[in-house]
């Protein structure tokens, strides 16, 4: 054997389970299709002051032991976002919201009178109809679409529901500056633990029998390689899983259970297109006597993008735009620099000051995920009927392939870090029962 245990994808999932393997003796090879560790959580610097722009993951949604965990190992903080929000629609410009996002959830207590799943889009139309419901519905519609980044024709409205009653949806707060040193923080211990890690690798193929496994992957730089070892840990996004089960040619050798595909299929990614714009000062909040000094989102009607946000409560020059769903596959074909100059125009003229907008702006950075072809989406949704596949694509084959990710997450931590983190921390114990239950030869350190 090459290595006892490779692990695929070096995102949130993948570095933790490396990296709970390794302290454990385990010899770990990571094979990375990017050049650089993260997976989905993406920042660049943006402005002349260097900000680290979130591209990809931002918040820390919920309690997060898993991430609040790694934070403290690594001397980082967190900050509660910012509560002061707005609305901005066509016919009444920017007014204070009365609610959050989250407020309208509580249609979908309403879940638990069906007697079948059935999608968000049905589930809601029976209430856009009723003068005393139609406001919430159409609000939860537009959660579903911006938070979840979900098709509500798709997505199954029980999966919601049981989401939103984990609490996953309190105490949002943000990693202080950013991701950023976090998951520098992890690569240096990966690093100082012994796990090898190859970026810039992708995966072709997993043969795979019980008790060893044949990665054959490419490299740029090294060209083809092949790795043998007694198990693997999958983390790659299910999006990629949906793509490579599907492939005429055999990702894995031999082809996954059926009731595992089955599972894959029953997961869909949700899209999002998120822009981050720098400027010079933060103008926004001296409008109108300052108005919105304090403002820490705008959610808008009739816009390319749904929703803006501010950093607060920490006072930076950043200005993050996001749309998700629908509205994100709207923007499907249109450049990164129309997409820039899209949500600065519209940003601008949410307080009638394009112009103003225009002169303070200094640079901006996009990314669209369902174009990136290692993730193929933002982050997970249960389509209808398909309550049980998450926790179908989390079970391990044979005590051989482990799967771990945001995906696999079963405690309502689907689509956030600190789902990936658990994951990959299940996912290593498993392979370590597993490695144990064979007689591996050599002592594993508790």
């Amino acid at each position: 054997m090459d290595t006892d245990v490779v692990v695929i994808g070096a995102g949130a999932a993948g570095l933790a389970a490396a990296l709970s393997l390794a302290e454990r003796s385990v010899r770990v090879t990571v094979v990375e299709g990017r050049d650089r560790i993260g997976g989905r959580v993406r920042w660049e610097p943006v402005g002349s002051a260097g900000v680290p722009a979130e591209l990809g993951a931002e918040f820390i949604h919920g309690p997060a032991p898993e991430t609040a965990a790694f934070m403290r190992e690594a001397g980082l903080t967190r900050t509660p976002t910012g509560d002061a929000s707005w609305a901005w629609s066509t016919a009444g410009g920017l007014r204070p919201a009365d609610d959050d996002d989250f407020s309208a959830g509580d249609v979908f207590e309403r879940v638990r009178t069906l007697a079948e799943d059935e999608s968000v889009d049905v589930f809601l139309r029976r209430f856009e109809h009723d003068p005393a419901l139609r406001k919430l519905a159409l609000r939860a519609r537009g959660f579903v679409e911006g938070f979840e980044g979900a098709d509500p024709a798709r997505v199954s409205a029980r999966s919601i529901a049981d989401e939103l009653q984990t609490g996953v949806d309190s105490a949002t707060s943000r990693p202080v500056p950013s991701y950023a040193p976090l998951f520098e923080h992890l690569g240096e211990r990966c690093a100082r633990a012994g796990v090898d890690v190859r970026l810039g690798s992708v995966v072709e193929r997993i043969a795979w029998e019980r008790g060893k496994v044949t990665i054959d992957a490419r490299s740029e730089r090294a060209g083809a390689f092949t790795l043998r070892a007694r198990c693997a840990v999958v983390t790659v996004p299910v999006g990629v899983l949906r793509q490579r089960v599907d492939a005429p040619h055999p990702f894995f050798a031999p082809p996954l259970p059926v009731e595992k595909q089955v599972a894959v299929r029953g997961l869909e990614m949700g899209h999002a297109v998120r822009v981050v714009l720098a400027f010079r000062t933060p103008f926004w909040e001296t409008i109108d006597g300052g108005r919105f000094r304090d403002a820490a989102f705008f959610r808008c009607e009739g816009t390319a993008f749904a929703a803006y946000w501010t950093q607060a409560p920490q006072r930076e020059r950043t200005i993050v735009a996001w749309a998700g769903g629908p509205r994100a596959t709207a923007m499907d074909g249109v450049a990164a620099q129309a997409r820039i100059e899209r949500a600065l125009d519209e940003f601008g003229a949410m307080f009638g000051q394009r112009d103003l907008a225009r002169r303070e702006y200094e640079a901006g950075v996009t990314y669209d995920w369902s174009t990136d072809p290692l993730a193929y989406g933002a982050y997970s949704y249960v389509v209808t009927g398909a309550g049980a596949a998450r926790a179908a694509l989390g079970t391990p084959v044979d005590d051989t392939l482990f799967f771990a990710g945001e995906a696999t997450a079963t405690d309502g931590q689907g689509g956030t870090v600190s789902g990936a983190f658990g994951t990959g921390l299940r996912a290593a114990a498993e392979a370590v029962r597993a490695l144990e239950a064979a007689g591996v030869p050599w002592k594993i350190v508790p």
